[in-house]
This record gives C-alpha cells, structure tokens and sequence, in this order.
C-alpha cells in the first residue's frame, strides 16, 4: 500500500502538556482524600460530578494531546477524550465497563483498585473517552483495556494498571496486554505505570495511528511496547518522556510506521536481574523512525533497524550499552507535523524519574519541571562541586515542618558518615543520580557495642549508618551499607544496623541494605514501609522489628558470617498484637551459603514482652537450598508456633509442602495476606 502519509498536515494551535509539567488533576486528587465527586453518601458505586466538580475538573479533561495524537486528520480534530461529556466516579468493575463501553462522552474517574474479572480481561473502551486516576489511587489489576476498529478520541492517563503476569516472562499463552489497540485511532496514552503483565504492556497494532504515549514507566515486562502487525504503511506515533526498564524486547518494536518519532525516552537495563534486554529501539520493516535526545542504560543493542526501514537518531547518551547502535537513511521532520521541545539527553533519567507516572497532585499549566525543581531540589556531591558535600548538610537544609516534597540529589560515589532525617522534616526523597544503585554509597561502621567519644556505647537502634524518623521519605537508587567488621573484636556486641526506619510510609525503591547482623531494622508498631526492587544482604535476624513491612519484587542474599561459616536467620520481627508485621512477596532468598542452614525467621519478643505477636509471611517467593526445611524456630524462650510465621506459594529448592512445621496459607488466607492488605490507603509512588 502507498503511504499516503508522507506530507505535513494542517496544524491547529492547542494547549499541550508541557515537558516536565504534568496537568496532574485536581479533581481527581481530591477524590483520595474524601473530597471531589463522590456523592454526599460515599457510595462506592459512579456517580455523576456536581457543576462546581466539573468546572474543577475542566483543568485536566479540557487538556489535549501534544504529537501525533494533536494532528488533524481522519475527521478527529486532535485527541481530547471525553471533554463536554459527563464526568463520573467509578470504584468497581461494573461501573467501569459500564462507562468506558458506553456511545456517549465520558470522564470517567478511577478512584481506587479494580480487579479484573476474569484475570486478563480487556475492556473494550467506546470512542470520545477519558480514563483518567484519581491522584495516585487509581490501579487496574489483572486485565487493561482494548481499542477495536474505528474506535478514537480516547486518553487513558494517571493510571496504574498491572499484574496479569502468569508465571512464565515469554509467555506464549496469554495474550492479556495493558493497552491494546488494533485499528484505532488519536488516542493518548499519558502518565501512566504499566508493569507485569502476561503479554505486552502497550500493543499499537493493525493500522492504529495518530497516537501519542508520553510520561509512562513501562517495567518489570517481557515485551515492552509492541506497534505494527500490518503489511500498510499507516501509523503516525510519537512516543516521548517515557521510562522503560528490566524489559527484554519492544522497547518498542516498529514495524511498518510511516512516521514513528521517539525523543527522550530512558531505557534502562540493569545487570543482574531477572530480565535482560534484547535490544532497545528497533525500526522494522518499512518503518520511518526520527530518534532524539533519549538515554541508554546498560541496553543490549540500544538501537537496530531492518535493511528496509530508515532510522535517523540524534542527541542521544549510551552509557554501558553494548551490540548494535544502527541508523541510516532519510525519515522525516517532526516539527512539520507539530511543536515540540527537546530536553537534554543526560537530564533525561533524573527528569523521568521523578516525572513519569501516576501524579498525586495538581500542577499549573505554565509550570516547567525546572522552575518547579528550582525550589524543591537540593544537590550532594563530595568533590565539592554541589550545594553540600554530604548528605547530612542537605537534610539540615531542609525548613522543619517543611509540607512539599524536598529531593536531595546524591552525585556518585562513598559518602562515609550517618544520616539521620528527623521526625520535623517529613516529605524527603534521598535519591542516587548515578547510573545504578551501586553508584551511591552511604556507609558507616558502627556496631551496638562500638564505643562512642564519650565512652557509651553505640547501641542496636544507635548503629544505624541511616537512620528514618520522618514520615513520606523515600530513598531511591542508592546502597546503605555497615560495614562493621566483626572479625576484628569478637568480644563487643555485632549488631550493626545499615538502615533503620520508624516512620509511616517510607518508600524503598532500587536500593541496596548491606551488612552482616541486624542489616534492616523496621522500627515502629503499625508503621508501613514498602520496599520494592531492591536488594537486603546480611545473615543473622538482618530484616527485623515492629513495622508493617513489605518487601516487594525484591532480592534477599543470604551472607557467611565473619568466620566463614553458614548459619542465620533471615528474620526477626517483633510485631504489635493486631498490627500486621513482616510481608516477603514475589522475592528470592538465596546466597552462596550452605544448604539447609538458614531460618527464615524467629519471634523476636523484645525485651521478653509476652504480649507481642510476632508476624511473617513469605509469598509467591523463590527459595534457595539454603533454607531449612523447617523454616522458623524459637527466639528467648517464646514458642514460633504461638505467633503467626506462614508461607504461601512458594517454590525453589528451599521451598516445602505443608506441614506442622511448615504453616502454609490457604487460598482463602492468602487472599486477606496481600500488599494492599498491608498498605492500606497508601499506594507508594516515586516521587
């Protein structure tokens, strides 16, 4: 077929999202905490917004696409969902389909988690929608949606859809995609966090054109983003300020696009994970690409093309890549289809990382990412070349009482010395700006029995190199180590804490704990912390305390001790009667130790206070040799079997059949054992 494509297009003038500045949406946000549409009842079910709701809403579901979805052509005059339709609150499955399938105009708000029913099911999303989050609150789990033939005028953003994944990455039985679009078109694909299901997380397929997919983080997938499925020469896409990581293959795949522009994007893999790229932009068939300004991470043949198709790429940083780096030919101008404007491509992985994704509250339209950061934003290098040289002036620098979010910057490289972010200064995220977690270091050496100058002595809690007391802290993209040496004086006591944590809602995310004894310590009865992607190495009770903790997606490494020796306790938690402990999902737990010389936990009743209820559940997890067939066992005195240790699921070499020794959840339990049981109403999002 003739590409009938290839000339510029009128162009009307429109209001677009600005790079770095989402329009996060207001009304929406409000809806998680209590304000908004819902009606006077609080009804779980959809109900229409009041005028005053609406014209609050008119910030975001008046907005319209920027990049090929902005264009004029097939009849749609750019790509502006369900503006002039109804808005509407939805909670539950029914309500959604009911709305989203519906001939008429929608702003359809998604208020809290809608399971999917069955698991993989698509809702076949009408034309003249907009499927949009409420704050951060807004998750689809188990299924997406489905554009069909003809269907257009559609803006799915905000949203975190996930987890139909079905146990297998290159699954060939389960076509369950996040998006998916075949004939579709102007459709825009906005802010969203796409992760872990059973097939593809966008699929752009059979013709559909005139999209846009922009500001999203595609991860933890086998295939990324997949657009072709057709001998036509048809589709138009503009794919920018997205971030795609631990994905194999379509990152994306573009087969036959008459236009495809990509600038940028931030494909990041990182070694030693489950997922290894095979390649990263790839231009297929007779595909005109036009790639800009993106960063590479670590990808394995960055960027390929078929002898077919022509790839034109500019501006771009590889760090770590290695295979094929390809281009060759003429594409095409961008900037005769519409507008746009360039960040610079080392900026790219810091902008997408505290840009992409669900928002949990409204900017302005005129706002860019770097005035926003002007005055939220602290730096940290040791050579001096920063605001402060360590980490700790820059958490002083932080106004107490402080009510916005503060990121603290760290350049690469070891930062000896405590940190401590006290209870006044809330809202802080310490984030590593080097290529991987293992570029920032902070570390320190102190064990519970090291004496201080004043000849006291450090203590267990004391120890800590990190030490959290502030609520909403995040750390991100950083190691914390103790690199106590206990070999050196067997006779003082080892403890020695890398990170501690007695806050609510402190957020983990791609970091490192490294120690020996007491590595991790969750202080604080009933306070979350969810810990994702991550790594925790130690080996005696080196994950413990009172919190309500998660561990997520996560790698558990088992360590010898000082002496050469294989013997440990993964964990120690020392939960509150009614509170929920310690919750260990979708997480390995190995290490170059003996078989079947580890327990995976014992009841810590601290200080002999009988009244504790000691809590751990491992789920869904992989488990080394190295673990004990019987898993738990007794801690001063205090039986295991009067607290609550469980399994659910689990498989590896260290896993086992239930048992008296071996509690395993029933489906039934397992179903109350979940990370949002364990959460509640925080949904943590990296920010």
């Amino acid at each position: 077929m003739s590409d009938t494509r290839s000339k510029p297009r009128h162009r009307r003038r429109r209001t677009v999202l600005l790079a770095g500045a989402p329009l996060a949406v207001a009304a929406a946000a409000a809806l998680a905490y209590g304000g908004g549409f819902l009606g006077a009842d609080g009804a779980d079910s959809a109900s229409a917004a009041t005028a005053a709701d609406a014209a609050t809403a008119a910030a975001w579901a008046d907005d319209t696409a920027d990049g090929f979805a902005s264009v004029d052509a097939q009849g749609q005059d750019g790509t502006y969902g369900g503006r002039g339709g109804e808005t509407v609150t939805v909670k539950t499955l029914a309500d959604l389909e009911k709305y989203a399938t519906a001939s008429k105009p929608y702003v359809i708000v998604v208020a809290g988690e809608i399971k999917m029913d069955p698991v993989g099911k698509e809702i076949k999303v009408a034309s003249d929608k907009t499927i949009v989050g409420a704050g951060t609150a807004g998750h689809i789990v188990g299924g997406g949606f489905f554009l069909g033939t003809g269907v257009h005028n559609v803006i799915i953003r905000n949203l975190t859809i996930r987890d139909s994944y079905q146990g297998t990455w290159n699954d060939k039985d389960h076509d369950f995609d996040a998006i998916q679009m075949d004939g579709a078109h102007h459709v825009w694909i906005d802010h969203n966090d796409l992760r872990r299901m059973a097939d593809g997380l966008i699929d752009v397929r059979k013709d559909s054109t005139d999209i846009t997919v922009s500001w999203n983080k595609l991860s933890n997938d086998n295939k990324a983003f997949g657009i072709g499925w057709t001998e036509n020469v048809v589709t138009d896409i503009t794919i920018h300020h997205n971030w795609i990581r631990e994905t194999e293959q379509r990152n994306p795949s573009t087969d036959n696009a008459a236009h495809a522009h990509l600038y940028n994007n931030y494909l990041q893999d990182d070694a030693g994970t489950d997922i290894t790229s095979s390649y990263g932009n790839y231009s297929r068939g007779k595909t005109k690409m036009v790639l800009e300004n993106s960063y590479f991470q670590g990808v394995n043949n960055p960027v390929i093309k078929d002898d077919t198709a022509t790839l034109v790429q500019r501006g771009s940083v590889f760090s770590g890549t290695s295979g094929r780096n390809e281009s060759g030919g003429t594409a095409f101008t961008p900037s005769d289809f519409y507008a746009y404007t360039l960040d610079k491509a080392a900026d790219v992985p810091g902008l997408l990382k505290s840009g992409v994704g669900p928002r949990s509250s409204i900017g302005t339209a005129s706002a860019t990412a770097e005035t926003k950061a002007a005055a939220s934003t602290l730096t940290v290098a040791a050579d001096g070349s920063a605001q402060y040289k360590t980490v700790q002036a820059a958490v002083d620098a932080v106004p107490a009482n402080n009510t916005a979010r503060v990121d603290i910057k760290v350049a690469p490289g070891t930062y000896r010395g405590t940190v401590t972010v006290p209870a006044n200064k809330p809202h802080v995220t310490i984030v590593g700006t080097g290529s991987s977690r293992k570029s920032t270091v902070l570390v320190e050496g102190h064990a519970a029995g090291t004496k201080k100058p004043d000849g006291s002595t450090y203590g267990t809690s004391g120890s800590a190199t990190v030490t959290v007391l502030a609520a909403d802290t995040q750390l991100r993209n950083l190691s914390v180590s103790n690199d106590y040496d206990e070999s050196k004086d067997t006779s003082i006591a080892a403890q020695a804490v890398a990170l501690r944590t007695s806050a609510d809602k402190v957020f983990l995310d791609s970091v490192i704990t490294s120690g020996d004894q007491d590595t991790l310590l969750l202080d604080g009865a009933g306070k979350r912390v969810y810990m994702k992607d991550s790594y925790v190495v130690g080996n005696v009770d080196f994950i413990f305390g009172g919190a309500t903790a998660v561990i997520d997606q996560s790698v558990i490494t088992l360590k010898k001790r000082w002496d050469g020796t294989s013997a440990g306790y993964v964990m120690a938690p020392s939960t509150a009667a009614g509170k929920k402990g310690l919750l260990v999902n979708r997480t390995t737990i190995s290490g170059d130790v003996s078989a079947d010389s580890f327990h995976l936990g014992r009841n810590w009743h601290a200080g002999g206070d009988a009244s504790l209820d000691p809590q751990a559940t491992v789920r869904n997890s992989t488990l080394g040799a190295a673990i004990k067939a019987k898993p738990w066992t007794d801690m001063g005195g205090f039986s295991w079997k009067d607290d609550r240790f469980a399994e659910y699921k689990n498989t590896g070499d260290g896993a086992g059949s239930a048992s008296a020794d071996r509690p395993q959840l029933s489906d039934a339990q397992a179903a109350q054992q979940e990370v949002a049981d364990w959460l509640g109403d925080w949904t943590p999002t990296a920010s």
